[in-house]
């Protein structure tokens, strides 16, 4: 161990480092902070499933951060190196990511220590249904009161499971499949979900863009287009993020960093044609027309315009910090910047986006999937057909008038109703818009304090979290 490896904070120290930064910084009532601070509690439970012929045990946990609003909301995530310090961090900023972006949930997250490579597909549907009963007879997941969504190592499939899970469990519960979130379309899941952190991210970056003094504080100038990106993790988020933000708004994705090691080109990575030759290849490795770094950890270092980490926590840390050369990073992933690292960006001039902000698109449009299951209609369905008549109906009134036709693309568009794919996208766009004002105004402010987008997004979620435990008589 190096003598930084020796001075470098856990995941959970960083965020309660962080945490305790901004606290400072508000005037909360005696034992206020200590009570947002900590875990209201932490789940750890032991199983056992018989498989290939013996018992497995397996650990798993549900910790529960916050419940000054509920239900409680936060990810399932399976990987073996899951702990209860980690999940624990996770489900706090899980908290503040809520508050700040107006999600009315308070913070969960769980997790359980495997390695789904391991585990044919109908041993993991056994793993995953045995965990699911485990929480769900204490309440641990429930639409009510704590409400899983995927995280890493999970996805459509396993939510489906966890639904189908608590409704063989809770038969009489009509809302039961509000019970999880970021499930299939068929089983009530949303459209538009399984983009939703990556496309969070894009609009989160288009509203950092808007604010001209910001992207001048970075370093930087004018909008998206041409601006020079390197990825790290090319998963559910890192890969929606590359590719709205490569075709949509003109950027250039110069390097992606994935477990194999990293690829380089100025020229840009197409990323389609990356994600389809990983498929075939299990890796990034000998990708055509793109120099390969065996040591994808230096990728992090090269020069480009926006690092977006999108992979695991402490990718940039003291270790690598002063060698970051990137005037923005974007923390897709939860915790990739340490809080010795961020004190070291920070003196540098780096403008971080947090992960609490960064990242939010996923909490923000399982609100929405929730709020559907809930309503039991999906967005849409009532006022498609006659937003579509009453366009129709002022379009051929204007060409009356007028004499001329409109434009056919034109007027195609604009008599379409607005279908759930882009009422979702409208809302993201909108919730991401607003957070991120609501930290730049505090940000610009309190900049002469020391304050950055990090602490402002702090001090905007810690007060809120503060306000609702007023209220409820704290």
């Amino acid at each position: 161990m190096t003598a930084a490896d020796a001075r470098e904070p856990s995941f959970r120290d960083s965020v309660d480092i962080m945490f305790n930064r901004a606290a400072a910084m508000l005037d909360l009532p005696p034992g206020m902070t200590e009570k947002i601070r900590v875990a209201n509690s932490t789940y750890i439970v032991r199983f056992g499933v018989k498989l290939r012929g013996e018992i497995k045990t397996f650990t798993g946990y549900r910790s529960v951060h916050s419940e000054h609003m509920e239900p409680v909301k936060g990810g399932i995530r399976f990987a073996d190196n899951v702990n209860q310090d980690e999940v624990e961090a996770l489900a706090a900023l899980m908290t503040y990511k809520c508050a700040l972006v107006e999600v009315p949930y308070g913070g969960s997250k769980g997790g359980l220590c495997i390695n789904p490579a391991d585990w044919e597909v109908d041993e993991l549907e056994r793993i995953t249904r045995r965990f699911a009963y485990e929480l769900i007879k204490r309440d641990l997941i429930n639409p009510a009161q704590n409400v899983p969504a995927p995280d890493m190592g999970t996805g459509e499939r396993e939510m489906a499971w966890i639904a189908d899970a608590y409704k063989r469990i809770k038969t009489d519960d009509i809302n039961a499949r509000a019970c999880v979130t970021g499930k299939p379309r068929n089983v009530g899941g949303i459209a538009g979900r399984t983009e939703a952190t990556g496309r969070g991210v894009q609009f989160g970056l288009r509203e950092f863009f808007r604010h001209p003094d910001d992207v001048a504080f970075a370093n930087l100038s004018g909008n998206l287009k041409d601006k020079r990106i390197i990825v790290q993790g090319l998963g559910n988020v890192g890969y929606h993020a590359a590719k709205f933000l490569s075709e949509d708004d003109g950027c250039k994705v110069v390097a992606v960093i994935e477990r194999d090691g990293a690829i380089h080109s100025e020229r840009g990575i197409d990323i389609e044609t990356l994600k389809s030759y990983m498929a075939d290849h299990g890796g990034i490795r000998g990708y055509p027309g793109a120099e390969y770094i065996a040591e994808g950890a230096k990728a992090l270092e090269l020069d480009c315009d926006i690092l977006i980490p999108a992979a695991m926590e402490a990718a940039i840390h003291l270790g690598n910090a002063e060698r970051i050369s990137a005037p923005l990073i974007v923390e897709a992933a939860n915790g990739p910047v340490t809080a010795g690292a961020d004190e070291i960006l920070r003196r540098k001039g780096c403008v971080i986006i947090p992960d609490m902000y960064a990242n939010a698109g996923g909490v923000t449009v399982s609100y929405f999937e929730w709020v559907k299951n809930l309503s039991h209609i999906r967005f849409g369905r009532m006022q498609r057909r006659q937003e579509e008549a009453f366009h129709e109906m002022l379009i051929g009134g204007i060409e009356e008038v007028t004499g001329s036709p409109f434009p056919a693309d034109t007027k195609q568009k604009y008599m379409e109703g607005a279908d759930e794919l882009s009422l979702v996208r409208s809302g993201l766009d909108d919730t991401m818009r607003s957070a991120y004002q609501d930290m730049s105004k505090v940000w610009n402010e309190r900049r002469h304090e020391g304050v950055d987008l990090r602490t402002a997004a702090y001090l905007i979620s810690i007060q809120k979290v503060a306000d609702s435990y007023a209220t409820l008589g704290l």
